[in-house]
């Protein structure tokens, strides 16, 4: 999933540090009499904390065979509509292709994880491929804003985190094959152990697009899976996925050049995380067949400018 740096397959953070301000301290022993001093030290103030804001820097590097799609876990849009404008580039006699292709893609979204439970982020994606010439120049591709948040929380019961996760992205720039699409993930999660450090996952994801023109259009993307994770007590955590992604299938005048498809998809995460289950360092490699298999691997890299 993507969005939020703190890893919501482990819900609460382990351990935690409480200080007491100095200050608070001294106020509080001029209030209070001295026969006071013998009681519990139970009223300590609580640590203060502020919201973790970063850059969330995901850099993609991606291979797509002849006749394929590079969409996946991510949203489809950005992948469909650059292959839609080569295809309506294309000289009119000539028949409607996919070449193979390379991709590279960074992601910048600025997030703030507002608590444990609720993340805001938005941002910009860049883009350059090569689909035979050469690779294309760096361009911005898209814009996106969205929300992360656990609307349940397992907190050692028997029901699993809920976490669901909204994404509304814009492709750029505005033209006649501009797409807006809404990306909805919904993820539950279920821990065997009161740590939260091994328990399995089942997810939905589904995306609807929009596209300015007439004559096109990209039909819906749905992604079921089920998974697992597991955590070293050094803070690396594993995590996979696998499931089923059903493309509804994209057409351009009166061509249908991307026929839809439902194939099997693989997703492996691996990830350094801190005390406080903040993503230090991710990579991450999927394996969708798309109908041909195209494969994708992710970076994270995220740049903390406040984090507790």
């Amino acid at each position: 999933m993507a969005g939020s740096g703190r890893d919501r397959s482990i819900p609460q953070p382990r351990c935690r540090t409480a200080t007491v301000a100095v200050a608070a301290v001294s106020l509080q022993l001029l209030a209070v009499p001295a026969f006071s001093a013998d009681k519990d030290d139970d009223d300590e103030a609580p640590a203060q904390t502020y919201p973790n804001i970063y850059l969330d820097f995901r850099t993609s590097y991606g291979r797509t065979p002849a006749g394929a799609l590079s969409i996946g876990f991510a949203s489809p849009t950005v992948a469909v509509l650059s292959r839609l404008r080569e295809l309506a580039a294309l000289p009119p006699l000539q028949a409607p292709t996919l070449p193979a292709s390379q991709t590279v893609e960074l992601d910048v979204p600025l997030t703030i994880d507002v608590n444990d439970r609720v993340s805001l982020y938005g941002g910009f994606s860049t883009t350059t491929s090569n689909s035979g010439p050469g690779w294309s120049s760096v361009d911005i591709t898209s814009w996106n804003v969205g929300v992360q948040a656990d609307i349940y929380r397992q907190d050692g019961g028997s029901l699993p985190t809920l976490t669901l996760q909204t994404t509304l992205t814009r492709s750029v720039p505005s033209g006649p094959l501009a797409t807006t699409s809404f990306n909805t993930i919904l993820e539950a999660s279920y821990a065997f152990d009161a740590d939260e450090t091994r328990g399995v996952l089942v997810g939905v994801q589904y995306t609807t697009t929009a596209i300015d023109a007439d004559r096109a259009a990209i039909h819906p993307n749905t992604v079921g899976w089920l998974g697992g994770y597991y955590q070293w007590d050094n803070n690396w955590k594993l995590t996979g996925r696998a499931g089923l992604q059903s493309f509804g299938g994209a057409e351009l005048l009166r061509f249908t050049p991307i026929d839809a498809f439902t194939q099997p998809i693989l997703r492996i995460d691996l990830d350094k995380l801190d005390d406080n289950d903040n993503r230090l360092f991710g990579i991450t490699a999927q394996v969708a067949w798309t109908p041909k298999p195209a494969y994708q691997l992710t970076v994270r890299t995220p740049l903390y400018l406040t984090k507790n």
